[in-house]
């Protein structure tokens, strides 16, 4: 079924005091992905990355939902996610690599601090999404839930990547195959939420988090998510062959001549100016 709707109905971008938000905005489908959603999501991604009063990127979805990844209902209508081939289109597979490089890839090596709010459930791609985050804050009614094998789909949008690194290979093989739904606490408990605030509290709580990696210097979380990026596939030596000058690049910023200044005159620093 084709969709009429075009990007700016299904995704919002705004920019306040040096925070992007991206809002996912299908809230009568629980925020479930259709194409003009990933065409609007990749290009203020890129729109957010290139501009430089963004120093801070918020994304979450509209109503009660963060995601709920693939639209089955969309699947149901088609004949199945393939649309009733029986074999494999190279073709879609190319068309969705690109597109998962330019959503879940981005959002995961953004230069820029990155916040996922999670008002309600975040599944299966959608899950992708918000793992890909720096930082991910919900509430008890915060349901993560990986979705795939119970519409019998092995997955995409990273998860199995993402969650492997994020909980260990034996807890994604419990979360991949047997797909338990976390409430707010136990996603907290098991560190797929960073925080877990009251419901009517996560607007303002995401906001001060937020701006306060807004207010951050720039350079040195964008060296420091390199650093987390790439260590994983390095040695220790590679590592710190590749912090090093990072280090010295932050030493000779605005930002640290402040920050020792704010130090020595024992008040708070303030970046970016």
């Amino acid at each position: 079924m084709s969709d009429p709707s075009t990007a700016a109905d299904h995704v919002l971008y705004d920019v306040t005091e040096g925070v992007a938000t991206i809002t996912l905005n299908r809230p009568d489908r629980r925020n479930a992905m259709s194409r003009p959603m990933l065409e609007g999501l990749s290009r203020f991604l890129e729109q957010a990355e290139q501009d430089p009063a963004v120093r801070a990127l918020v994304l979450t979805g509209a109503g009660r939902a963060f995601c709920a990844g693939g639209d089955v209902r969309d699947f149901d209508e088609q004949g199945g996610e393939g649309g009733g081939a029986t074999e494999v289109d190279p073709v879609a597979v190319a068309e969705q690599l690109q597109n998962q490089e330019e959503t879940v890839a981005r959002i995961h090596r953004f230069p820029k601090p990155v916040i996922a709010s999670l008002p309600g459930a975040a599944a299966g791609a959608g899950l992708g999404l918000a793992l890909a985050a720096d930082l991910r804050i919900g509430t008890p009614r915060t349901v993560v839930a990986t979705a795939f094998a119970a519409v019998a789909l092995s997955g995409d949008y990273g998860v199995a990547w993402l969650l492997t690194h994020l909980v260990g290979p034996a807890k994604a093989r419990e979360l991949l195959m047997l797909n338990p739904r976390l409430d707010g606490q136990a996603s907290l408990d098991l560190g797929l939420l960073n925080r877990l605030v009251a419901e009517d509290e996560l607007v303002e709580q995401t906001r001060v988090l937020a701006r306060r990696l807004a207010d951050g210097p720039t350079l040195a979380l964008a060296h420091i998510k390199r650093n987390l990026l790439e260590a994983p596939q390095q040695t220790l030596s590679e590592s710190m062959a590749a912090e090093v000058p990072r280090h010295k690049e932050c030493g000779l910023s605005a930002d640290h001549v402040e920050a020792a200044r704010a130090f020595v005159e024992k008040r708070p620093p303030v970046f970016g100016r």
